[in-house]
Formats: C-alpha cells, structure tokens, sequence
C-alpha cells in the first residue's frame, strides 16, 4: 500500500495504541525524567555500543544460511537512481549523515563507482567498521566521526560543494529538539539546488505501537529501545513542516506501508516507512548549528 495519509496513520496509530492503556494517564505511560535526560543526552554511548555489540554478527540458520545483521541497503537505486547519475564528467559529490557501517555507502560506490561519498557517524565504532572494509578506498570514500546536531560539517567539507545528503533512518535517532540545527548543517555543506533523499519511520509502524506498549515513550512520537538507542515516528505533514522551515522544498513526499507476516510467532507487522526528497532552496541562507 502506497500513499497512505498521515492523518489515516495517525489515526490508526492512536487507536492501536490506546487499546491497553485507556485508563492511564500520559504521566505514567513516559519514562521517568532520570531515564529521559539518560537516553536522550548520551546518543554517542549508545550507538557505540550498538555498533561494538552487533559488529561481525550473523545469524546461523538451517541448511548453514547466514544472515548478517547489517544487511545491505540495495534500493537506493531503485527509488533514486537519477539523482547519483551524473549528467556531465565531474563526479556527483554524496554525504551520507549516519553511514553507520557502510550498507548504503559501498552499494552506491558499486553501483556508482564515479561518485565521491563523505560518510559520518557520531559512533567511532561505526567510522573504524568503514575505513575496515574490504571495498574501502580514501579517494571514493571520506569518513569521519561528527555528531550534526552539535559539530559543524563545514569543518570536515567545503561549504556549497554537495550535491546529494542521503539519511536513511538517520534523522529519526535525533531528538526533536535538535533536527532543526541538524538540517541548518546540511544546509551549509549543500550546494543550491542541491537534494536531501530521505528514508525513516512513519506514524503508526508496528515498531512504534510495540514500544508504547512496553512505555517506552520519551515524548509524542519520540521513543527509547531497550538498548539506548532513541527513534522517532514522522507523519508527513511534521516531516514536510520541519524541511521548509530549514529552507528545503519537497519535491516529494508519501508513506509505503507494507504488511509482514510472521508466521513462526503468528503475528502479522504493519510497516510504515516515510519516503521523501527535498532540495535546498537557492535563497536559503546557512545559519550556524550551533547558534
């Protein structure tokens, strides 16, 4: 199913998630302040963490099928294809913001072995797993550790001189009071015209409805797994709204929502994914993130 409203989500989202907790207030169903301030002030110790415990795993299954935990990120072609073709000999110039450990990266230098990929992660972990990897080259990929929320990319990038951000379920790990200095950062390293390719979490994902659930709630929208790491759930119009106040117009915007079966544990998994593409606009003036 493509295209679903958010206000249909949104809906759905409060319907689900109210079924077990009607007679509570929204108090007791947030984390106790000690645990907010925990999750949400510590990001580079949990995502260290993250990266340093799932590293190198794989999962074994019968007929000696491994699976890796990471898995490679193959649709960026798929869905944007056009975008890292270039239209004339200079190299197009990528910044993935969140590069983890290389699963969008290494398939687009693959697929798109003339592109030049600036790769930043806020976890060490994360850039060493990188600068380890068989296919990794100095002069296709830079990468570096900096937090976007805080640090500015213009210390590691010529300002004006990208021309594609890619974040692919990076800006949902970000707390909601700090995207806007994060899209003020990209602002500054994008040059005019320039595009923003998003992939994250919708309202409504069964990722979202379990997490309730367990009152893994920080804020509306906003909530903590269990191993530290923090995600938040878009709605179109709040992703829509957040980009054009940073000076982005969206050039398009929807929900894939996608029905998964488990059938080992019989359950049934609504997912809900927000696709998007922004560009810079030309009159957008680069404010500093950390003012």
């Amino acid at each position: 199913m493509r295209g679903a409203s958010s206000s249909a989500l949104s809906i759905a989202v409060s319907s689900l998630i109210n079924v077990n907790h009607r007679h509570r207030s929204l108090s007791t169903v947030r984390l106790k302040t000690l645990e907010f301030d925990r999750y949400r002030n510590n990001p580079v110790k949990y995502w260290n963490d993250f990266y340093k415990r799932h590293q190198n795993k794989v999962f074994c299954f019968v007929l000696f099928v491994c699976l890796q935990f990471f898995k490679d990120r193959h649709y960026l072609e798929k869905d944007w294809g056009q975008y890292f073709c270039a239209e004339i000999e200079l190299p197009k110039v990528v910044l993935e913001v969140g590069c983890g450990v290389g699963n969008s990266v290494f398939p687009l230098l693959k697929t798109y072995p003339n592109i030049f990929v600036h790769a930043c992660d806020l976890s060490s972990n994360a850039i060493d797993a990188i600068q380890s990897h068989a296919d990794f080259r100095m002069d296709q990929v830079n990468p570096f550790v900096c937090d976007v929320t805080s640090q500015n990319l213009s210390d590691k990038i010529v300002p004006s001189s990208v021309d594609i951000v890619t974040l692919i379920f990076t800006l949902s790990a970000v707390s909601p009071e700090k995207m806007p200095m994060m899209l003020q950062n990209l602002v500054e390293v994008l040059k005019p015209n320039g595009y923003v390719l998003l992939r994250d979490y919708a309202v409504g994902d069964f990722s979202q409805v379990k997490l309730h659930e367990k009152n893994q709630m920080i804020d509306e929208n906003f909530y903590a797994r269990g191993d530290g790491t923090c995600s938040f759930y878009f709605s179109e119009e709040s992703l829509s709204n957040l980009f054009t106040k940073a000076g982005f117009k969206t050039v398009s915007l929807d929900i894939y929502s996608r029905q998964i079966m488990n059938r080992s544990k019989n359950i049934t998994m609504n997912r809900h994914w927000i696709r998007a593409i922004f560009r810079r606009s030309v009159s957008s003036i680069p404010n500093s993130p950390t003012a």
